[in-house]
């Protein structure tokens, strides 16, 4: 892990992070590593000090612990429902969303969330958050981008900057999300700086690309879907999101699709549609598979982690790609992912 160290200038001084208790994590800009920056490569200052936009209460189904994958410890919640309140947004959160920490071997944490929220008043929002926490710290800070309806009440969402605060209470079963507006709020103070251990291999934050012929065929699943949910024209094109509520796979490996996630499809451009499906699988002998498959039609590519010392370690290797999702049993799709050859 890395070590602390402290260095002082005029304006502000900063530590390398391993999370001791004589930093103050809740009142310093936390800088992320430069390969999971989510965007503020320069940190992220308490989120507090902007202007609370509102606060959120997860209610948390199953926790899934995947073991070490290639890129840290993997854990995936399941996310049942919440309620949004505060002085800008009230509503609920509908299914669809996902949420996954990654923890380093440091202690350093990743986070990534996807939620859909719905208002008081029916207008549909998508969230994508990006976190970090340093090591020893009790809670997350994240920023988040929303698309909300071109012309709707919340378009204004898309102008601002926004970053959170996120805790975590398993015992209790819920996510505490608090998320201000920081556009206004600048990055004088002490710093914490996170890096990550040595060697260690990078999550990554965009969609595989890959080229060639099929090869042999690895799985095929059928998987089932939960209604439409329509954000329409957005800041960055046409939004429609389709939840993924099960299914069932089965070829070189066999097991169940899990409840959660959804294909965030996105058309933007006058183009077709580009589909995004993020998702997980569970197989009959109680491994976790984290999915994204993704990619314009014609050439989706998945890109899969799985603990690295399980006996599907090979999907980690991510040399696969994936058919176009057609018509399976029970009103679901069914796509089959082959070797890349």
């Amino acid at each position: 892990s890395s070590s602390s160290s402290s260095s002082s200038s005029s304006s502000s001084s900063s530590s390398s992070s391993s999370g001791s208790a004589n930093q103050d994590i809740s009142s310093s800009v936390i800088v992320p590593d430069p390969s999971w920056n989510c965007g503020v490569p320069d940190g992220l200052p308490p989120p507090s000090t902007g202007e609370l936009v509102f606060n959120a209460t997860i209610q948390l189904g199953e926790v899934h612990k995947f073991g070490k994958t290639p890129y840290g410890e993997r854990t995936l919640f399941d996310v049942i429902g919440a309620s949004l309140s505060g002085p800008r947004i009230q509503g609920d959160l509908l299914e669809g969303g996902i949420e996954l920490e990654l923890e380093l071997s440091n202690g350093s944490m990743e986070l990534e969330q996807i939620d859909i929220l719905r208002t008081n008043d029916g207008v549909n929002i998508l969230m994508r958050s990006c976190g970090f926490a340093p090591s020893g710290a009790t809670q997350s800070r994240f920023v988040s981008l929303f698309e909300a309806p071109n012309g709707s009440a919340y378009s204004w969402l898309h102008q601002g900057s926004y970053a959170g605060v996120r805790t975590v209470n398993e015992s209790a079963g819920t996510v505490e999300l608090e998320v201000y507006d920081v556009s206004n709020v600048d990055l004088s103070g002490p710093s914490i700086v996170i890096q990550d251990p040595s060697g260690v291999i990078n999550q990554p934050s965009e969609c595989l690309k890959l080229s060639g012929a099929r090869g042999n065929e690895v799985l095929s699943e059928t998987v089932a879907l939960g209604n439409s949910i329509n954000i329409g024209e957005s800041q960055f094109g046409s939004r429609n999101i389709i939840p993924i509520t099960g299914g069932n796979f089965n070829g070189r490996l066999s097991g169940e699709v899990l409840f959660g996630g959804a294909d965030y499809q996105l058309t933007s451009g006058g183009g077709g549609a580009v589909l995004d499906a993020r998702y997980t699988l569970k197989t009959n002998d109680g491994e976790y598979i984290l999915v994204r498959n993704c990619g314009p039609f014609g050439a989706l590519v998945p890109l899969f982690e799985t603990r690295e010392d399980g006996p599907y370690a090979f999907l980690n290797e991510n040399r696969f790609l994936s058919s176009d999702p057609g018509f399976g049993g029970g009103g679901g799709v069914g796509i089959t992912f082959y070797e890349l050859r």
